[in-house]
């Protein structure tokens, strides 16, 4: 992405560039995604649909399968099977994995954060053993005040979540900005990895596309609550 580090320097992370990334990144419970995506494993794709204003057992649908591919098939399923699929958009327990200050590097058109992720109360097994285990980073837009990418690699071989030896986890979230409400949603990610265990090597590479989304608050109060708290703050919707 960026090759020459300008300089390295402290930053707080509740002022400047960084708060407003990390404001950026925290939607309110009540805000919902309709959301289109793509998920793809080697030549297999899946596009799936969301909407939660739908009937329930008409909210997740897939409307395009291309290529066999059971293991695909069982990622999208449990997706689809979440309380709320469109969780998965919204970036979560940022501003918790960071100390209040941080060394940041300066690339000129980035800056580069690493922290390490803190398990929430609605993260599964691997989110707590990824948290664990993975060194974590940030990209940082400083003109936007807007993360652009999370990055999250595994820094040696370790004993894999289920046995086996895992060789390699990268694992990349690219975040894009909302334009009604300012905030920060998860555009795609892209999963790559090697693991090793009964003379096998097994190597997986998944990916995820957003290919069109709609952002909306449960409820009416709940948009206006939202605005006016943002208008309070200082901070008009969808300007920053």
């Amino acid at each position: 992405m960026l090759t020459a580090i300008l300089f390295t320097f402290t930053l707080a992370a509740d002022s400047g560039p960084l708060d407003a990334a990390l404001r950026a990144s925290e939607a309110p419970k009540t805000l919902r995604a309709a959301f289109t995506a793509e998920v793809r494993r080697g030549e297999a794709l899946r596009v799936v649909r969301f909407d939660p204003r739908d009937a329930p057992g008409e909210r997740w649908q897939v409307a395009i399968a291309r290529g066999e591919d059971s293991e695909l098939d069982d990622i999208v399923a449990h997706w689809g099977a979440e309380p709320a699929p469109d969780g998965r958009l919204f970036p979560d327990d940022l501003r918790a994995s960071l100390s209040e200050t941080v060394e940041a590097d300066d690339f000129g058109a980035a800056w580069r954060v690493r922290f390490r992720h803190q398990p929430s109360l609605n993260d599964g097994e691997l989110d707590v053993w990824a948290s664990q285990t993975l060194a974590a980073t940030a990209w940082l837009d400083p003109i936007a005040g807007r993360f652009i990418r999370i990055d999250h690699i595994l820094p040696r071989p370790v004993r894999g979540p289920e046995g086996g030896r895992l060789m390699r986890w990268e694992q990349t979230h690219f975040l894009e900005t909302e334009p009604s409400y300012g905030l920060s949603f998860v555009s795609g990610f892209v999963i790559d990895f090697e693991a090793r265990g009964g003379f096998r090597t097994i190597r997986r590479r998944y990916s995820m596309k957003i290919r069109s989304a709609e952002f909306f608050f449960a409820s009416a109060a709940d948009e206006r609550r939202f605005l006016n708290d943002r208008e309070l703050a200082g901070t008009p919707a969808g300007l920053r």
